[in-house]
Formats: C-alpha cells, structure tokens, sequence
C-alpha cells in the first residue's frame, strides 16, 4: 500500500508516518523541511519503503508538476493524507490581506491542488483513500482564527462533494475535525503581519497525544467512516451546541480561551 501524507515532518503526519509504517506501509513524506523529513524517514520503523518528496502547498503549479513526475514511477497512490497547513493567531481587523490568502492558498487551495493532481490515478483504478485533516475550525468560528476557520470550512464543501461524487468509482473521503492537539501547530501559527507566533499557547501544550490521533484516524479510515471528530469533551459538545443553539455558542465563544 502507497501513502502519500503532506504535513509530515511534525505533528498529527509525523504520527501518521509512524503508524502506518508500523503496518508496513509504503510511505512519501511530504513537507517544506527536507531534514526533518529524513529525520523522520529514518523513525519510520517497519514500513516497507520511505521516500521524501518536499512539497510546498502554497506553490500550487509546483504541486501538479511534482506529483506528475511521482506518478511516473509509482504508478498509483492508495490513500492520500492531506495533512499540511498552518494556523493563525490574529485578529480580523489587524490582520494583513496577504497573510488571509496565505492561509487560503495552502490550507485550502494547496489541499485541492494536491488532490486533484492525484486523483485521475485513483479514478483509473476504481479505489481510494482520501484522508482530510480539517478541524474544529471546520465547524464553527472562534476569535483570532478567521481565515484559518474559513479555509477549514472550505474543506468541508470541497470534499463532501468530491465524496458524493465519487462514491461509485471506488473513492472514500475521510474529513478529520481535531480540536488541540500537542503539535508545534501554534509556533507555527501566522500572526497579523504574517510571521510565525514563536510560542506554544497553554491550550495546545495540553492537547491530545498526536499519536493517540493517528492510531484513531487509521481506524476510522479502516471503518470507511466519512467524518470524525478528535477532541476533548468541550470541543466536541461545541459542535452541536452550534448546530442547535448557534446563538447560545456565540455567546460562549465571545469569551472563550482561544490560545
């Protein structure tokens, strides 16, 4: 089996990596950092095969003529891990235009382009897994994430209807709405003039084992579930209280502890 996980040099890919080696998967790293790709290459213990592929999400024609070139010499990818992407840690007022469509070009726009350029080959051969790691974000909004939340958003509409559309040819989407998970997510995460935050918000310091994640995401792919959502309690009860009493979350989210 060929997995393909973008994101891969830390966090919820680098758990993945670690995972699905464990099954003796076939795996392509991808992300901007070529050296901690082959750090992880080298903890990728069991897998049957380890190539690195650096990728850029925000450089979209780059993506179709590198994965052009992959499929070249793999021929076919089994399950697709559309794991990279960056945060944000800004107010809407203050935040720069270009760090809004940074954040839409990669999480987002990267995200389609990354499966687009793959999906004719799992067309061709009737079968495939597309996993999407989206977020809480995904499903309502909350302060200093507005282009963040708006681009998980987007995720949700773009792959609840590649689903719909082909279910008959063999196809399985996965969308994946973490809450905090300890990661570097929030170093990395973009502030208004778009440099990286530097520093781990409390909230993330004590989110969910990563690899705890990855084992839950295998099993629900291994399930043919279409959404899950890996959070802890009040995360997850957001959720509905946004789908049934909107007005009562927004009045939670006004005063919530975002970082």
């Amino acid at each position: 089996m060929i997995i393909w996980i973008t994101g891969a040099s830390s966090g919820i890919g680098e758990a993945l990596a670690y995972a699905f080696a464990r099954e003796g998967a076939h795996l392509i790293l991808s992300a901007r950092n070529s050296a901690e790709l082959e750090r992880v290459k080298k903890n990728c213990i069991g897998a049957s095969q380890v190539d690195i592929i650096p990728l850029d999400l925000g450089k979209h024609i780059e993506i179709f003529s590198i994965v052009g070139e992959a499929m070249k010499t793999y021929g076919k990818i089994d399950v697709l891990v559309n794991n990279a992407g960056l945060s944000q840690r800004s107010l809407t007022s203050e935040t720069d235009f270009s760090v809004d469509k940074k954040l839409i070009d990669v999480n987002l726009l990267g995200t389609i382009a990354m499966t687009k350029a793959i999906l004719p080959s799992m067309l061709a051969q009737r079968k495939g897994n597309i996993i999407v790691i989206s977020s809480i974000m995904g499903k309502l909004g909350a302060p200093l994430r507005s282009s963040y939340a708006a681009a998980k958003h987007g995720l949700h509409g773009f792959f609840d209807t590649l689903r719909a559309e082909t279910f008959t040819q063999g196809l399985k989407v996965l969308i994946v709405c973490p809450g905090f998970v300890r990661t570097n997510i929030s170093m990395n995460a973009l502030t208004a003039t778009g440099k990286n935050q530097g520093t781990m918000d409390e909230a993330t310091g004590k989110g969910l084992d990563p690899n705890i994640v990855a084992q839950k995401i295998i099993a629900a792919m291994k399930a043919g579930r279409e959404e899950i959502i890996l959070a802890e309690p009040r995360e997850s009860f957001a959720v509905i209280v946004k789908r049934f009493f909107p007005k009562i979350l927004s009045r939670i989210v006004r005063g919530a502890k975002t970082t």
